[in-house]
């Protein structure tokens, strides 16, 4: 079943900013002095279950800085699904386009965060989880969006949902962390965002250094292409400058906790666009969406509001 409104009544009454498809987790974070050695016992100082995925962490984050989101995809009835649901409502994210299935649950994963390195290592669990599918969401809630967000976590579906927005003109923003077999070359054809860290732009292109990695993904039928790479910044190339490719240094901060930074940038990023940003505009602000959010624990607890990055950015020039 759909949850909450019928599905006529949500298409007639909807105007998102964001759709998402992909990847909803639930996370329990372990925080230990260090990251344990094979075969060593190591104390845990505390836990934490929080929201986590991709996509899901990414509309968090655009939701937080005001863009209407939705997430479109298909969770279960067990405990981490409805974990999951209450915390996504929470976060005030639309769950109209969400179906509800036996058997479903979300990717669970543990994350060991190592305080004294400020490090995180993260084991996840696909089994029960059910990735995007190419009958749902229906066409016209998709039309009806400012942007699509997708990631890796269902290639088929993903597919068609960019080729529905990509044929209404809507921008495809992508959230790609590993490389999938099959269909996955045509659907990075089909984004026109791709936001990738400077390690899978390395492993897709073959180029070390990130603003070649840029240039080797840039094309003519794209809006722009972002390679992040951590306390490095990022290199990013799009419509708006062409034929160069410029570099957004990361913001100095003290970082605490890295999980779920990059997801950050990409609701950021995502958001920047639905409310009009240039370009070079949304990659500083996504920029510093993401810095806010290492200095705080957790990965969807950590990610700031929108006043928190407004004030960050009229008091820091980068």
């Amino acid at each position: 079943m759909v949850c909450k409104l019928t599905l006529e009544r949500a298409v007639m009454t909807k105007t998102l900013d964001i759709l998402g498809l992909g990847c909803v987790a639930v996370d329990d974070l372990l925080y230990v002095d260090r990251y344990p050695e094979a075969d060593s016992k190591q104390q845990v100082l505390r836990r934490d279950r929080q929201c986590g995925g991709l996509t899901a962490t990414a509309l968090v984050a655009a939701s937080r800085l005001g863009a209407r989101c939705a997430y479109a995809g298909t969770l279960g009835h067990d405990e981490l699904s409805e974990f999951a649901i209450r915390r996504l409502t929470e976060e005030r994210l639309d769950l109209d386009y969400l179906r509800r299935r036996d058997g479903v649950r979300p990717i669970h994963s543990t994350i060991v965060v190592d305080e004294a390195q400020r490090t995180r290592t993260i084991f996840y669990d696909l089994s029960g989880a059910a990735p995007a599918t190419a009958d749902w969401p229906p066409e016209e809630a998709i039309r009806l969006s400012r942007v699509l967000f997708v990631d890796h976590f269902g290639l088929d579906g993903m597919i068609r949902a960019a080729r529905v927005a990509r044929a209404a003109g809507i921008p495809v923003v992508a959230d790609f962390e590993s490389q999938p077999t099959g269909n996955f070359a045509e659907l990075v054809a089909l984004v026109d965002h791709p936001i990738v860290s400077h390690d899978f732009a390395r492993r897709w292109t073959g180029r070390d250094d990130p603003w070649s990695a840029a240039l080797s993904l840039w094309a003519p039928d794209r809006q722009a292409v972002v390679v992040t790479w951590g306390a490095k910044g990022c290199w990013y190339v799009g419509s708006e400058v062409p034929d160069r490719v410029c570099h957004q240094a990361a913001f100095p901060v003290e970082a605490i906790d890295t999980t779920g930074c990059g997801d950050v940038f990409h609701g950021a990023y995502a958001a920047g666009l639905a409310q009009g940003m240039k370009l070079p505009d949304r990659v500083r602000f996504a920029a510093a969406t993401a810095a806010l959010k290492t200095t705080r624990p957790g990965g969807q607890a950590g990610i700031p509001t929108r006043d928190a990055v407004d004030d960050f950015l009229t008091r820091r020039l980068v």
